[in-house]
């Protein structure tokens, strides 16, 4: 192996470590809620010692932040830029659904780190920069939505953003989120958007 394959395999150990670390912070958040979060027994997890673990996240908030951004990249998945905006923002909103369905570990997730957030303001900080960017997402396929005849041109994109960003977020709440609830959500949604057209079998009539 020369010099720069074994750059490049060093780099991606690396990253293969620093993803594993955050899976391992991930899925301790899932099962024993953000109180049951140890940065000792994620690196054991791993087979890591403490002291790599800091080497990758020096702070705890550092781990937390690995964590929120891995869990919106699972939401940020389920934006294909396929098709029309119109069809664009439907499938999103479908697929998010789905994807709590799927992955209910997800929402045990980003439904803890949003109840903590009242009471740290780091995370509200780190929560509140995603939320942020999944936003301006939103807000922009919703003005090409307008723009091309998808959309009603008098809903304003930046308060439509708002509103699907929450009703999206509190689907992740152990209170509120329920399947059928869900659905419900997601087809009202659609009609207020005027985005609606032929749903998958999980959904009710």
């Amino acid at each position: 192996m020369n010099p720069k394959e074994r750059t490049g395999a060093a780099a991606a150990t690396s990253e293969d470590r620093r993803q594993a670390l955050i899976r391992a912070a991930y899925n301790e958040i899932a099962e024993r809620g953000f109180e049951g979060l140890r940065t000792r027994e994620v690196a054991a997890g791993v087979g890591l010692n403490i002291a790599t673990l800091h080497y990758y996240f020096p702070t705890k908030e550092a781990l937390i932040r690995g964590v929120v951004e891995h869990a919106m990249a699972r939401f940020r998945s389920t934006l294909a830029p396929h098709g029309s905006p119109g069809d664009q923002l439907r499938n999103h909103l479908r697929a998010v659904s789905q994807l709590l369905r799927d992955e209910p570990e997800l929402g045990a997730v980003m439904g803890e780190l949003a109840l903590r957030s009242a009471r740290d303001p780091t995370i509200a900080g780190i929560m509140q920069e995603t939320n942020d960017a999944w936003h301006r997402t939103l807000r922009g396929l919703l003005r090409r939505a307008a723009k091309e005849g998808h959309l009603n041109p008098g809903l304003d994109s930046d308060d439509v953003a708002a509103v699907i960003v929450a009703a999206l977020t509190s689907m992740t709440l152990p209170t509120v989120s329920a399947p059928a609830r869900n659905d419900q959500v997601i087809r009202q949604l659609e009609r207020w958007l005027g985005v609606s057209g032929p749903r998958g079998r999980h959904s009710s009539n």
